[in-house]
């Protein structure tokens, strides 16, 4: 009976919803080769048989008002999610139009990718760009605005933004000079940038939509490649078309009580809700949070947010306590399928490395979990596979080359070699704040398979945590508080 109900109301992301939404090539794939006659003479088609591509439906005219048609094709580009192509011809006055739009949901949360380019090759990296996202070239400080979407590389925005930039240059020397000066000292830069010689710099993509993507590269060590998830604000919710008015999200949705957090002091292993928002519809929604005591190492705070409205479930871990002066880097040697079950803690400023997978994470990208070291690897391996094989299967289409299809191909399959137990490797976890863990089978004693040392953080680690600014002593001025008591009481 579960089965019957399932196939009457497939969901949006099923296999019903990829027969619509399917690649160009599987499309041409599917189409029926009729059988041709012997003599030469044209093949008869049979329009209950001609299994058609593109669906044409009869439109109105917005130039002469009679009808035209309208063609659609839906499909998926890889990379690009599910799109629709439409283009209208009208027979009466000619007039001709095509546009695209996409058929994509909307992602839960955001993201926020950004790429250091230090050689040439990086230029022909893939960038998909919604019409949500906004494209950054930090050392140019400019960046391209919301609008229409692009599937292109990084030498092809670059270009785009440059040619823009050039187009009326000469009546600016004659009107406004000072704003040409300013606009040809960019363009200076960014041809140099576009001939190699302004090597490294960066380039950032942030679509609140979720559906824009660059390409990342198995051998990019950190620093180099990363991808950082974020919950949407109202406004850009808003800016989407989700969410209903303040009135009405105030109205509706579960309005928890905080009757449990009456106390300062957090029991562990006490389960408390609280009131939130759902980061995907912006409806009210509830938030659970647990305090676990980990052996040996610290407390966590696991966190679990549950939206009734539109389905949207997340789970993150918090590691709390004072900001240690070191970080601290983890060794863990994998040799077995014990070694894989052991518990881990990655917290959200922690980059992962895995110098025999080729495999490297770099802080924030997923977020903080508490799991084992086989369902980490598990889930790098699905969210990476998703990226880079959006189509369902290892076709990626005609977006990648064959060398880097080959390519990524053994990548997975090393780690799934790794997942199953047939590969040994090592697990490093390089944490600022030291808040990462891993599970120690011999505790109390040492455990051979696992090293720590102490480090002392980079200039720029303390920048990206916020400690640079960060002031915990003297932080009140003395003449700024002598003011306050100076103030005449009313």
């Amino acid at each position: 009976m579960a089965t019957a109900i399932l196939k009457e109301d497939p969901k949006p992301d099923g296999a019903a919803f990829d027969d619509f939404f399917e690649s160009i090539g599987k499309k041409t794939e599917n189409l029926t080769v009729k059988d041709e006659p012997t003599d030469g003479a044209a093949p008869k088609l049979n329009d209950e048989e001609d299994q058609r591509v593109v669906d044409e439906i009869e439109s109105l005219c917005m130039n002469c008002h009679e009808n035209g048609i309208t063609r659609l094709l839906l499909t998926r580009i890889p990379f690009f999610r599910e799109i629709i192509l439409m283009s209208f011809s009208c027979p009466h006055c000619n007039f001709k139009n095509s546009e695209i739009q996409s058929a994509g949901e909307i992602k839960q949360k955001g993201a926020k990718f950004e790429l250091r380019l230090t050689t040439l090759a990086d230029f022909a990296r893939q960038v998909v760009k919604s019409d949500s996202g906004i494209v950054k070239f930090i050392e140019l400080d400019i960046e391209v605005p919301p609008g229409r979407g692009q599937l292109t590389n990084v030498e092809g925005i670059l270009s785009m933004v440059l040619e823009d930039l050039e187009l009326k240059q000469p009546e600016r020397k004659e009107q406004i000079p000072e704003v040409w000066a300013k606009i040809d000292e960019i363009i200076t830069k960014g041809r140099k940038i576009l001939a190699g010689e302004s090597f490294p710099f960066r380039v950032s993509l942030d679509d609140p939509s979720g559906n824009s993507w660059i390409e990342p590269d198995q051998k990019d060590g950190v620093g180099k490649w990363s991808k950082v998830e974020y919950s949407r604000t109202p406004e850009q919710n808003e800016a989407l078309g989700l969410g209903d008015s303040g009135e009405e999200a105030g109205q509706e949705g579960i309005q928890p009580t905080s009757t449990d957090l009456e106390s300062d002091d957090i029991i562990p292993n006490e389960v408390y809700s609280f009131p939130a928002h759902c980061p995907g519809c912006t409806r009210n929604c509830v938030t659970h949070m647990k305090m676990v005591e980990i052996p040996h190492f610290k407390q966590v705070v696991i966190m679990s947010t549950v939206c009734e409205h539109c389905g949207y479930r997340s789970n993150e871990v918090k590691t709390g306590g004072e900001v240690p002066e070191k970080g601290k880097k983890i060794i863990l040697k994998v040799e077995s399928a014990t070694d894989l079950a052991r518990d881990i803690l990655k917290s959200e400023s922690c980059a992962l490395e895995c110098p025999e997978l080729n495999l490297s994470v770099t802080p924030g990208t997923l977020g903080g979990r508490f799991t084992t070291v086989e369902g980490l690897l598990t889930q790098v391996r699905d969210d990476l596979h998703q990226q880079i094989f959006d189509t369902g299967d290892d076709a990626a289409g005609d977006s990648l080359s064959s060398e880097a299809k080959d390519n990524w191909k053994s990548f997975f399959d090393g780690i799934g070699e790794a997942i199953n137990g047939e590969k040994k490797f090592t697990v490093i976890l390089t944490d600022p704040l030291a808040s990462s863990y891993v599970q120690n089978l011999c505790s109390p004693d040492d455990d051979p398979q696992i090293s720590t040392e102490d480090y002392e953080r980079t200039a720029e680690e303390e920048d990206d945590l916020g400690l640079t600014d960060m002031k915990t002593e003297d932080y009140a001025d003395k003449s700024s508080v002598q003011e306050v008591l100076d103030e005449p009481k009313t």
